[in-house]
């Protein structure tokens, strides 16, 4: 072969190159101008006031594409697909009980986008403010509203496989004083403590004391149901194979994911509860796949999202394992009942 047909296969490879480069960009940018554009069909979306007091509400992230993607949004509990509410806040994950809600956030830069945590009040306002060390994962507040908190992957961005690590922060509300991990608390497993270097939690949920909560340990290719002790900064092995533990109203059951073997690699989990007292495990009617941390809309009924068009969709499904899934909500994520 000749140098001067190497070179003009040099450049015809250059020239394809760059122009998959460009179709490539180009294609990106126009899902993202259609991401602006209210989708045909889709839920309506109309800016106004959105508050975290009262009664009878769900407020969420909304999917929908349009100008309010991404906003905290708010629905009559009892429409959760009827006309939505938005408030201008935009946020990754979100949470709220007792007129405080817990915000987190991409903050765009000129390289790369950083992360932050936002306690708000019950208009929504900014209270206090929190780096986040990675992607946000899971948001939650204590049932008093005293306490929230949140979980970020500080490597790998999926829960699916075992190369990832988590941070899981708390922090009081009223104070603004931050726990930054919770893998500085003393670990109780099987009645004694324990120490390693690859312990991983996720997945808080509060009890109503304001002193106890449950979270998932993660540690040598298992993991487990432990319930905090905020006072003494200890956690202690309950039961295991639990993930993103949400703890019921009552306090007496915990919905959670649950890896069954047979299974997909990267949709490996079911939704299940266990009763705290016996320890029972109940499968639920849900048989798809949940990466998820179950929301309680009340005693009865757990409320998760699955994939959807335009990001995620709701379910809910009965907390006894009898009935069937349904879906309540299109183009919505991170929900939390108001009242």
């Amino acid at each position: 072969m000749t140098v001067r047909n190497r070179i003009l296969i040099l450049v015809s490879a250059v020239a394809v190159l760059a122009a998959v480069g460009v179709a490539a960009v180009l294609h990106a940018s126009a899902r993202a101008d259609r991401r602006n554009h209210t989708q045909a069909g889709g839920p309506r979306v109309t800016p106004g006031p959105v508050t975290l007091t009262g009664q009878g509400s769900m407020v969420f992230r909304n999917m929908a594409w349009g100008p309010h993607r991404d906003e905290v949004v708010s629905v009559p509990a009892g429409d959760p697909s009827g006309p939505r509410t938005a408030s201008g806040v935009k946020c990754l994950r979100f949470y709220a009980a007792s007129g405080t809600g817990v915000c987190l956030q991409a903050v765009h830069g000129p390289v790369s986008d950083t992360y932050r945590a936002l306690i708000l009040d019950d208009r929504l306002r900014t209270v206090h403010k929190y780096d986040v060390p990675g992607i946000p994962s899971r948001a939650r507040v204590s049932p008093t509203g005293h306490f929230a908190a949140w979980t970020a992957f500080v490597g790998g961005d999926s829960y699916a496989g075992t190369n990832f690590s988590t941070r899981a922060a708390i922090v009081d509300t009223r104070s603004g004083e931050l726990i930054p991990t919770l893998e500085d608390f003393k670990i109780v497993k099987d009645g004694h403590p324990y120490r390693a270097a690859d312990t991983n939690f996720w997945g808080v949920t509060f009890a109503r004391d304001d002193r106890t909560f449950y979270a998932t340990l993660a540690t040598q290719g298992s993991t487990y149901l432990v319930r905090g002790d905020l006072r003494a900064r200890t956690v202690t092995t309950l039961h295991a194979d639990v993930e993103c533990p949400s703890l019921s109203p009552d306090g007496t059951r915990i919905a959670y994911k649950k890896r069954v073997k047979g299974l997909p690699k990267d949709a490996p989990w079911h939704l299940y509860v266990l009763d705290l007292r016996t320890l029972r495990e109940t499968p639920l009617a849900e048989r798809r796949s949940v990466d998820d941390q179950a929301v309680w809309r009340d005693a009865r009924t757990v409320v998760y999202a699955l994939p959807g068009n335009y990001g995620a969709d709701l379910y809910q499904v009965p907390a006894d394992g009898s009935g069937a899934p349904r879906r309540i909500s299109t183009a919505a994520v991170s929900p939390a009942y108001i009242g």
